[in-house]
């Protein structure tokens, strides 16, 4: 791609062709942008680099809502946003610690869709649609048709009921707010008839990518849970939060749901304690709490993401050097059968006075 000089605006001609943001979220969802060509024809680059981007798409398709496309700078190759969701051709180069499933969930599995990583506590993959997809995602090549749908929901659903020690429901995917609010309302109304359940939390990029899906219907779901909520937003560089993402996270915690924001440490997006602090002041300011940095999980094509972890330790130092407590998320890395999140210690330089 050629990156241009310096910032532009989005042309008018551009905007023109760029959906309105009054429109339904189901409506942007399904008008996301779904081919590397018309990515680029949207920020002003290079069109023939579409060609080197086809095959990657095709191992792992390209969708981005125009609402997040908005927020790319127009004509930089270079854009942290933009660099999250391009089909690089890296990604089909064969890097060796590279696997389709890098945190052995299938091992995980106890039903259909349910994954028992950790004590008291069942993820339900509830579906295997996204709204953008990432090109780090670890569940890239996750098997969605077998484990991920409304039918299937019987047997999780079984599973939690019978193991009195599942306090804690993790809905997550795909995402699970590209279902529409009548599925959610089934789906929690079954688990609220399962007492042993005292939490919800929900795992989605929906109020970031497409801040249109925090609509009075979804508002209202959220509302009539029985449970203490949180939702763990997923935000990695600061221009992603905007007006519509802010006012967003200003109705999910009106609705009585605790936020919290988590990334990932992903090369040429955030790989610099700067970037870091901007984003955790970003999220803060938006009403939701910095949670973790994680390191990135190493599922097939995903290899040039890869910050190394004394890299990453260095930048987590620089970052608690900069920030209150609060502020600082804690840096982690998933390991097939641990019992937890694996802490990684920031790095304190010596004589730097931390």
């Amino acid at each position: 791609m050629r990156p241009s000089k310096g910032r532009r605006m989005i042309p008018a001609s551009i905007k023109a062709r760029q959906r309105p943001t009054d429109l339904s979220w189901q409506r942007q969802l399904a008008e996301a942008i779904s081919s590397p060509a018309a990515l680029l024809e949207a920020l002003g680059l290079d069109p023939a680099v579409s060609a080197a981007m086809l095959e990657a798409a095709d191992s792992f398709r390209v969708r981005v809502p125009w609402s997040y496309v908005r927020r790319m700078r127009y004509g930089d190759a270079a854009d942290p946003l933009l660099r999250q969701v391009f089909a690089d051709p890296q990604e089909l180069a064969p890097q060796a610690g590279y696997s389709a499933d890098p945190l052995a969930e299938q091992a995980a599995r106890t039903a259909a869709g349910l994954l028992q990583k950790f004590h008291g506590r069942a993820l339900l993959v509830t579906t295997g649609a996204c709204a953008v997809h990432c090109r780090y995602c670890f569940r890239r090549e996750f098997p969605y048709a077998e484990q991920a749908d409304t039918p299937r929901w019987a047997e999780a659903l079984a599973r939690i009921a019978e193991d009195r020690s599942i306090e804690e429901v993790i809905l997550s995917g795909g995402d699970p707010l590209t279902l529409t609010d009548s599925r959610l309302g089934s789906l929690t109304q079954a688990l609220s008839r399962i007492e042993h359940v005292r939490r919800l939390r929900i795992h989605t990029r929906l109020p970031v990518v497409l801040p249109a899906r925090v609509d009075d219907g979804l508002v209202a779901w959220l509302r009539q849970l029985p449970w203490p909520t949180v939702m763990v937003l997923h935000a990695n560089h600061a221009n992603e939060i905007d007006a519509e993402v802010r006012a967003a996270c200003a109705r999910l915690a009106a609705a009585g749901v605790t936020l919290l924001n988590q990334s990932v440490l992903l090369k040429g997006v955030n790989d610099d304690a700067a970037s870091l602090a901007a984003l955790s002041a970003s999220v803060f300011e938006a009403g939701v709490l910095p949670y973790y940095l994680h390191q990135l999980d190493r599922v097939r094509g995903a290899a040039h993401f890869e910050v190394p972890d004394v890299e990453a330790r260095r930048i987590a130092g620089e970052l608690a050097a900069r920030l209150p407590g609060y502020l600082v998320p804690r840096l982690v890395r998933e390991q097939a059968g641990a019992p937890s999140k694996l802490p990684l210690a920031p790095h304190f330089p010596a004589g730097s006075g931390c």
